[in-house]
């Protein structure tokens, strides 16, 4: 598989990331199944022989037993660590813990952040975390205290690169402002059907059509080497199912996917992954299925390149409009 670097100082990675999220589907404290960890090693396996290296976590992920499914994965098999990436996120806190009737709420506290590495660290059973996402911006953050916190992560040699998940442009160069190391990945919802970032980019100037919140995102990533992660790119998979087809929209795009990946003897996943490969800003599309032969289907996707018409084409379907 063909290769992105990750910002201008991390790690060179695999263009497609394997997402964890879904490792355990048990948001809860029941404990982990062989079921759970034979699937996780197929996957794993599966990801690592069609080339993948980049593999995303984050702590809160089905309350911690996605990355601790993983861990058992690297306890057993630890060679394979020298052949991973591995990102994990934090910032998010579930409601109610760790007292009673606390609201579910986001965290950029030193003391959060610091703790939340040292977790992560133990449930994937390593020494140091490639990189780290701080999950989804906390109007109370205080940059001060993230700086503090990554100086400390980053000197202890726990973490190696940090970036942000789900900010915008100006969130970014506020933390940028205050933090020493470079944020080299900023991990966002994109896919065909949630192309907001991208569509924000033609329609400004338009009425109602500006996405204010997310302005210039993409531009300010490329500008400051950025590498912009897609979580979700297959759109949560509405294009694969029937229930979804009620849309015209989405009918249509389905059918112009099918189409473009029968002329190339793929699947229409491989198709919509190709969609954002195509894009000049070099998004990473993070899969997250749990299916090992979806997966490799995925990865045909590499090997795509759609033409500018093709890309249209779908743009303007999914959107359901043409283009201003």
């Amino acid at each position: 598989m063909k290769t992105y670097p990750i910002g201008a100082t991390g790690p060179t990675t695999s263009r497609i990331g394997y997402g964890c999220m879904h490792l355990s589907r048990a948001w809860d404290n029941a404990p982990l199944t062989d079921d759970e960890r034979r699937n996780t090693q197929a996957l794993v396996e599966t990801a690592l022989s069609h080339g993948i290296t980049l593999f995303d976590h984050a702590d809160i992920y089905a309350r911690g037993k996605s990355e601790q499914l993983f861990g058992d994965m690297l306890r057993q098999s630890p060679a394979l660590r020298d052949r991973m990436v591995l990102q994990s996120k934090c910032g998010i806190r579930f409601a109610g813990h760790p007292q009673p009737g606390s609201p579910g709420r986001y965290d950029f506290s030193h003391a959060h952040i610091t703790a939340s590495v040292e977790g992560i660290l133990s449930r994937l059973g390593v020494e140091h975390l490639d990189i780290l996402l701080l999950h989804r911006p906390d109007p109370l953050m205080e940059p001060e205290e993230v700086a503090r916190a990554f100086d400390e992560l980053h000197a202890a040699g726990k973490v190696g690169h940090f970036g942000v998940s789900n900010h915008t442009a100006g969130q970014m160069a506020l933390l940028q402002r205050h933090v020493r190391q470079p944020l080299i990945a900023n991990q966002v919802e994109i896919s065909l059907l949630h192309a907001h970032l991208i569509n924000e980019g033609i329609v400004a100037n338009q009425a109602g059509g500006l996405y204010a919140s997310a302005a210039g995102t993409l531009d300010y990533c490329r500008l400051h080497d950025i590498r912009v992660q897609a979580w979700a790119p297959l759109a949560g998979g509405k294009f694969a199912t029937t229930s979804g087809f009620a849309d015209p929209v989405i009918r249509d795009t389905a059918a112009l996917l099918r189409e473009l990946a029968d002329a190339r003897a793929v699947t229409p996943e491989a198709i919509q992954l190709a969609w954002l490969l195509r894009h000049p800003g070099g998004i990473q599309p993070i899969v997250g299925t749990t299916d090992p032969a979806r997966l490799a289907a995925c990865c045909a996707a590499d090997d795509i390149t759609l033409s500018r018409e093709e890309w249209y084409a779908l743009f303007t379907s999914a959107r359901g409009a043409r283009v201003p």
